[in-house]
């Protein structure tokens, strides 16, 4: 594998932001006497894009406000809670993107979140300056797991697809990733969701033992 580029993926991979999404989401089904459980966000509504969710949210339980408010409302008040609240990082995410960052690896971000969500997250936490390069939904038409995302992004770094090196945390992620024909590493801390990433190339529980792993294997 002739490495030149790490493609991260955002949401639940590099920020601990599944949580924050989950309860956003619960903020506004309250209202509607509804209420999902953690397990339940993770297992149907992880990284999946807000548009589709909120789809997915209004069918299932019959909500009354018009689809276009509710898209609007949720995307309000994400970027409301993110400009009062810094989002986490994943255990060893700023230790893996320092490491990248002093090897010759260019780091581009792939993520299913819009610009200003990317970018409120970014003014809490500094993770700007270590990519080249990001694509966001709304760069693209499709979102994953389409890989469209990840075509444009291999195509603007002009690099081949035995280039390039992508980690997800998600199914949807994951079947992008490969769909573009990309090596993909999970990083997947929730155990029991590692039977349905088992398409990855490799599935670790953090970005320690994904270092590790590339370490051992002169992939660095």
């Amino acid at each position: 594998m002739k490495l030149k580029a790490i493609l991260f993926d955002l949401d639940g991979t590099l920020v601990d932001s599944e949580l924050f999404h989950f309860e956003c989401w619960n903020e506004i089904l309250t209202e509607a006497d509804v209420c999902l459980t953690y397990s339940d966000w993770l297992k149907d509504y992880a990284g999946i894009p807000l548009a589709q969710n909120a789809l997915s949210l209004s069918n299932k339980y019959a909500l009354q406000t018009p689809l276009d408010q509710l898209i609007s409302r949720r995307e309000h008040l994400s970027i409301s809670r993110m400009e009062e609240n810094e989002v986490p990082l994943m255990y060893y995410a700023k230790e893996i993107l320092d490491f990248f960052h002093d090897t010759s690896l260019t780091m581009a971000l792939v993520t299913g979140s819009n610009r200003n969500e990317v970018n409120a997250i970014f003014k809490k936490n500094g993770l700007r300056e270590y990519f080249d390069l990001i694509i966001t939904n709304d760069d693209v038409k499709h979102s994953k797991p389409d890989p469209e995302c990840y075509n444009l992004c291999r195509a603007q770094l002009g690099l081949e697809k035995d280039e390039c090196l992508v980690f997800e945390d998600t199914v949807n992620g994951l079947k992008a990733a490969k769909a573009a024909e990309l090596t993909c590493y999970a990083i997947q801390r929730h155990e029991q969701q590692h039977a349905s990433l088992h398409q990855a190339d490799r599935l670790f529980l953090n970005f320690e033992q994904a270092k590790d792993y590339m370490v051992a294997q002169k992939m660095i």
